[in-house]
């Protein structure tokens, strides 16, 4: 089938989250001014830049992360693996501006070096990052949408170690979970290795 967007798909689901993916969930818990804690998970999240690593995670609406990070200029990203699966979706419930997931959604929290936002302490990873800039999209007319991007530098890296193996980030340990279409996600567990051309 083929469908242009201002026509619609007809299908009972919007196939776009299912064809892009699987995506990596950007697990991001922030601060606000007054000292009030948020954490939320973000399905459009990736690293976008190596050398300095910046990642990027997008908001659709105004949510108390986007507001968040717009105050402080700051954030954390938290590794979602198979065992916080659970955690990360309870984290994802609509509560008032103010409440705390870590506390709804029984997580432990962790202070970071670098930054004010706490990290999730059982997470096998997380990125301290300082923004570098929030973007409100624009549609192919030049429109405002409701969705904000927000790029972060990272400025420290904490690794549990338990998944480290021989001096690597051990993804076969950390059992990464992936966000799919619809209501799927995903445990990467299949894993293997694949050289390019020019490499021996």
């Amino acid at each position: 089938m083929f469908y242009r967007l201002e026509d619609g798909h007809g299908l009972p689901h919007d196939p776009f989250k299912a064809i892009v993916a699987p995506r990596p969930i950007g697990w991001i818990s922030s601060v606000a001014h007054d000292g009030s804690v948020n954490l939320a998970p973000y399905s459009f999240f990736n690293a976008v830049s190596g050398k300095p690593p910046i990642v990027m995670f997008s908001s659709e609406l105004r949510k108390d992360t986007l507001e968040n990070v717009e105050e402080t200029r700051e954030f954390a990203c938290n590794f979602v693996g198979e065992p916080l699966l659970k955690e990360m979706s309870a984290s994802s419930a609509s509560l008032p501006r103010g409440d705390n997931e870590f506390d709804f959604a029984h997580i432990e929290q962790a202070a970071c070096h670098e930054i004010k936002a706490p990290r999730v302490k059982a997470a096998y990873a997380c990125l301290e990052c300082k923004v570098i800039k929030i973007l409100n999209l624009k549609d192919i007319n030049d429109e405002p949408t409701n969705a904000w991007t927000v790029f972060g530098q990272v400025v420290g890296v904490h690794i549990a170690e338990e998944v480290m193996t021989d001096g690597r980030f051990d993804l076969e340990k950390a059992k990464p979970a992936a966000r799919l279409g619809y209501k799927d996600y995903a445990v990467v567990r299949d894993i293997f290795e694949l050289k390019r051309p020019d490499q021996a």
